[in-house]
């Protein structure tokens, strides 16, 4: 899965957790400084990563450079979907 991809299925994952629009959303959009993200709907939108794209991971294993913005999860998701992403 594309990048781009990844990050559109971030922005519609985040519209519901969230239950607003997120026009402004891209790879720099900060997931917890401008949407206001707090733990509880982080884990939500994994648990709706989940059903849309399969993408299993244990939230205690997550460093917080991953979901310092949307590119850097979409990079993570990319890895975990996909290992040939790593280097990519």
């Amino acid at each position: 899965m594309e990048r781009a991809e990844v990050i559109e299925h971030l922005r519609n994952s985040l519209s519901v957790v969230l239950d607003r629009p997120l026009p402004e959303f891209n790879a720099e959009t900060r997931i917890l400084e401008d949407l206001g993200l707090d733990s509880m709907r982080f884990i939500e939108l994994l648990m709706s990563l989940e059903d849309t794209i399969g993408l299993e991971v244990d939230p205690e294993s997550l460093e917080p450079e991953v979901f310092r913005d949307a590119g850097s999860l979409a990079d993570h998701i990319r890895t975990r979907l996909d290992p040939a992403h790593a280097s990519a």
